[in-house]
């Protein structure tokens, strides 16, 4: 092989490999050479995606008719590759200092690689399989946060996990037997499996009522486990739904979907005191734009859900490291123990600033463009109550962000709390993220070339007089309502969400089958033995055991329809002294004679 050769099979490799044998080899390295390792898994992982041409493929044959299609790179898999490979080399550094346990590095490289294999998957039995190792790769990054809770919470995650993939799964199949396809692309014909690849789907982009793994694990992840948690499974979610559900049947109800997450989300985030729990709430609302994005299903509706995919997961991992530096500082994680931050830890100030400003759509921040191109879809295919739905959710989330930086940073704190500015490897990543935020909303065209369509992306204009005018009204209006109105002062309290219905029922449940199911059961048992017990003592006593034996074959003898040729057989007996039996009749008396004989012998 020549070195052009080598350098184009270099270049086309897929991502995923770099994360997934890295994590292999890990254990080898300790102290500084493993943080060097890490870092340059990150660069090349990184490196590899950015030079990756659109059209190449790498196919693995495994039958005959069967190929697993482990990369396939266009405009849609690639934007999400340069956005997965980037973040992931920021979430990296982050946790370098966060992090010590080897097992954790490892889960989080596995995470980074599986997801990345997902985006990349040509076909749908690649796709399932980085779907799963994705969910149990995640799962170690609940579980290494130490504490029962956040054990607990880790095995709720992963039975929604293992029951979306089973959807998944079964509706691979059914598409497969049914369309003998198993290209990722749309699935167009209703039936069973077009619902159940969606429910799977659903799960990890957090479909509401399916969303609640995620508001009940993320918190209580380890710090630099929320950073990655917050990018890869929902935004995975959000890319296979524009794979197989742009402009379905059901697009309007996925639409739909996505403006009741953007409201839902917003509105529990609103009640929340956990930091790291309203953050989490609110990726329930910002998918929710991308998933009525992609659900709207026009070409400028599928550029916002991405742009809006690229742009969340800056300021989602922003915010969660922002909030993770806090915590790994002071040891607090909700609102009402902190405050006056602001003087002791400037950097994280300023970044979580800007990350808030960014994802509540500000003008000159990433967010504002991309909420603004899916609004733009929604009116422009005359959905104005999903549009009406986003800029309520646009008012929420200003609030919510506003109440997040006011009671972390400015507001007075209730004792004095001890902290110091973040490591150099967290502040690093968050600066390096916060510069992306600013420089996509300032010159937003940067974004537009990788989208799926830029041509029509480039006859969207972000900032018309119009939709900067009503923006700019609309977040005066809510700072308004937020600094004139004490109604988002943090209080200490419980909120319960739909994850309620499922204990109380799955409680229920185990109630039924250990009280009514099991008295059932023992009340069944004891009436069986009985009858057993009385079938046994009846047996023993051979004469009436025969005797009743034959008393039930004549009853059921003159219940039959041929008892009467019986009856004038015998009557013709006693009338002429003889009878013709037929051969079948004797046969049956013959075998009769045998069963009593053999009855009385083996119970006498």
């Amino acid at each position: 092989m020549n070195e052009t050769g080598f350098l184009e099979f270099l270049t086309s490799i897929p991502p995923a490999f770099v994360y997934i044998f890295g994590a292999s080899l890990l254990p080898l390295f300790r102290g500084r050479a493993r943080k060097a390792y890490l870092v340059a898994i990150g660069v090349l992982g990184l490196a590899l995606a950015f030079t990756l041409k659109p059209q190449t493929s790498w196919m693995l044959p495994i039958l005959p008719e069967i190929k697993l299609t482990l990369l396939h790179a266009d405009a849609l898999s690639l934007i999400m590759g340069y956005i997965f490979t980037l973040i992931g080399f920021f979430a990296i550094i982050y946790s370098l200092d966060a992090v010590r346990e080897t097992g954790h590095h490892i889960c989080a490289l596995l995470y980074i690689g599986s997801s990345l294999g997902a985006v990349f998957a040509g076909d749908l039995i690649t796709l399932y399989i980085f779907w799963e190792i994705m969910a149990v790769s995640s799962l170690g990054l609940i579980w290494y946060e130490g504490s029962k809770r956040a054990r607990d919470a880790g095995f709720r995650y992963i039975i929604f996990h293992l029951f979306g993939g089973c959807a998944l799964l079964a509706g691979i199949i059914i598409h497969f037997l049914t369309t003998g396809s198993l290209t990722v692309g749309p699935v167009d014909e209703l039936g069973i499996a077009y619902f159940l690849i969606l429910l799977g789907i659903g799960v990890n982009t957090a479909f509401i009522p399916l969303h609640t793994w995620l508001p009940d694990s993320y918190p209580k992840a380890t710090i630099a486990g929320s950073v990655f948690l917050s990018v890869y499974t929902t935004k995975t979610g959000v890319y296979a739904l524009a794979r197989t559900f742009p402009a379905a049947e059901a697009g309007g109800a996925v639409a739909y979907m996505g403006a009741v997450m953007a409201i839902y989300g917003v509105a529990f985030a609103l009640l929340q005191n956990d930091v790291r729990k309203l953050l989490s709430y609110h990726i329930v609302s910002q998918v929710g734009y991308m998933v009525a994005g992609v659900g709207i299903g026009t070409m400028i509706g599928i550029n916002g859900g991405i742009a809006h995919v690229f742009n969340h997961i800056l300021y989602k991992a922003l915010l969660f490291m922002c909030m993770g530096a806090v915590i790994y500082e002071t040891g607090r994680m909700n609102l009402t123990e902190l405050g006056g931050l602001a003087r002791k830890m400037p950097v994280t100030a300023l970044t979580c600033i800007v990350a808030a400003f960014s994802i509540s759509g500000v003008i000159g921040f990433n967010g504002y463009v991309s909420k603004g191109m899916i609004i733009h879809a929604a009116e422009e295919s005359h959905l104005h109550l999903i549009a009406l739905a986003l800029m309520l959710a646009s008012v929420g989330t200003f609030l919510s962000f506003l109440k997040l930086t006011y009671f972390t940073f400015f507001s007075a704190a209730r004792e004095e709390i001890q902290a110091k500015e973040a490591p150099i490897t967290m502040l690093i990543p968050m600066v390096a993220t916060a510069a992306l935020c600013v420089a996509i909303g300032v010159y937003p065209q940067m974004l537009y070339r990788i989208l799926p369509f830029p041509e029509e992306a480039f006859h969207y204009d972000a900032y018309s007089a119009g939709h900067t005018l009503g923006t700019a009204e609309l977040l005066l209006m809510t700072a308004f309502m937020f600094f004139a109105f004490g109604f988002f002062k943090p209080h200490e309290r419980i909120t319960y969400d739909i994850d309620l219905i499922y204990r109380r029922a799955g409680n229920a449940f185990i109630h039924f089958c250990e009280g009514p199911l099991m008295s059932f059961a023992r009340a069944t048992e004891s009436m069986m033995m009985k009858i057993a017990d009385a079938f046994a003592s009846f047996l023993q006593n051979s004469s009436a055991a025969a005797g009743m034996l034959a008393y039930i074959m004549i009853v059921l003898l003159r219940q039959s329809e041929h008892f009467k040729k019986y009856e004038d057989n015998l009557n013709r007996l006693r009338e002429n002294g003889s009878m013709k039996i037929a051969i079948g009749t004797g046969v049956l008396i013959t075998l009769l004679l045998i069963f009593f004989y053999l009855a009385i012998f083996m119970y006498a």
